[in-house]
């Protein structure tokens, strides 16, 4: 491969990586890239667990042997078994070298100190390959894991400008992962609510719009509980904003706890003293057994005076349930219902008849509608 050809190559990693939509996606471009650039039949991302002293592969693409996987659940290799990424290469580094790839062959390892146990010749010989370059992948300066391309039986042996040329990928690589975990972070950050850690109104916002469509598309069961956390105000005037926000959080954490007992449940903070729980799949029995729990929990909380709470899901007799907006206007109504009332459990819509009363209010006009009190996005029924 001439040096146009490797630019090229270099070129196409790093927009495969920046491509990429999710971490797999980015892992995949890049042991995708790394195979094709070094004209390899196999290739590998891996990454280092340092806490757990092993190394996990992430992602296996070209030719796989029948034990590995493309995304494999469990693949990890004790790192013992491959010093290199622990020794080896901190002590090129303290010589004052680089975190430079190294070539190894089905007939013995082609660099490394004499006496060494590679693992790696091993694992060539039982997979029917040839040889193998390793290429150290270097995270903000610290060994993150590796790139591994292998070539098959018979195929011409990796030499040293194909170490060095991998040397380079690895390093492109380490760009992209870097690139993807700012993504990874930013987003977090726009979808998560800072004082909680829960989810925020605009994830909540997109989960709904989602489940919404499975249910129009598969009839899915999709309900959601809103809920008001009651005295949260007092809290604030008479103790401070230091302890209405622990309340918040120690409420956080029940919503997060009650959520956890439905499969495909999704906590939020809707914002100021409102939560959610969004569930998908689950029969509408399981989930307002989940918000009866909640409106327990809350009850015991210190300083807090319970929660008001909605239950509203289209498994139970609220009509057509055709957009987010109004399976949430219904359990507006619902959580509005039982703050009207101070029930001490949830309010369910849908549940007392034909002309069950949170329904009618859910429905109503906008003028007529006080449940209304946060739209929905300005989505239209």
């Amino acid at each position: 491969m001439g040096e146009d050809e490797r630019l090229a190559a270099v070129v196409a990693l790093a927009r495969g990586m920046a491509a990429a939509h999710d971490p797999r996606a980015s892992w995949r471009a890049a042991a995708v890239g790394a195979c094709r650039a070094l004209d390899g039949t196999f290739a590998a991302l891996s990454v280092w667990e340092r806490g757990l002293g092993r190394l996990r592969v992430l992602v296996n693409v070209g030719e796989r042997a029948e034990d590995e996987e493309e995304f494999p659940d469990a693949e990890t290799y004790p790192v013992h078994r491959f010093p290199e990424i622990t020794e080896f290469l901190h002590e090129r580094w303290v010589g004052g070298g680089g975190p430079n790839a190294w070539v190894e062959t089905a007939a013995g390892a082609a660099a490394g100190r004499p006496g060494y146990s590679h693992q790696r010749v091993d694992a060539l010989r039982r997979r029917g390959r040839g040889c193998c370059v390793v290429a150290p992948v270097v995270l903000h300066g610290l060994a993150w894991g590796e790139l591994y391309v292998a070539r098959a039986a018979g195929a011409p042996v990796f030499g040293p400008a194909d170490a060095d040329f991998a040397t380079v990928l690895a390093a492109v690589v380490a760009a992209g992962i870097a690139q993807t975990e700012r993504l990874e972070e930013v987003e977090r950050l726009a979808y998560t609510d800072a004082l909680t850690g829960l989810a925020n109104r605009r994830a909540v916002d997109t989960r709904l719009d989602e489940a919404i469509e499975r249910h129009r598309t598969e009839g899915v069961v999709v309900s959601l509980v809103v809920c008001d956390l009651n005295g949260l105000k007092r809290v604030n005037d008479t103790r401070g904003h230091a302890v209405g926000d622990r309340l918040l959080e120690r409420f956080g954490s029940v919503l997060s706890l009650c959520g956890a007992m439905l499969p495909g449940a999704f906590a939020a903070r809707l914002g100021g003293d409102e939560f959610c729980l969004l569930v998908v799949g689950a029969a509408a029995d399981d989930v307002v057994k989940a918000a009866d729990e909640l409106c327990r929990r809350a009850t015991d909380l210190e300083l807090g005076e319970g929660v008001a709470c909605g239950v509203a899901s289209t498994e139970d007799l609220v009509g057509p349930v055709r957009s987010a907006r109004r399976l949430f206007r219904l359990a507006d109504a619902a959580q509005y219902q039982a703050k009207a009332v101070r029930a001490d459990r949830p309010v369910i819509a849908g549940r007392e008849g034909p002309d069950d009363p949170v329904v009618r209010l859910a429905d109503a006009p906008a003028p007529e509608a006080p449940a209304e009190r946060r739209r929905f996005r300005g989505r239209r029924p």
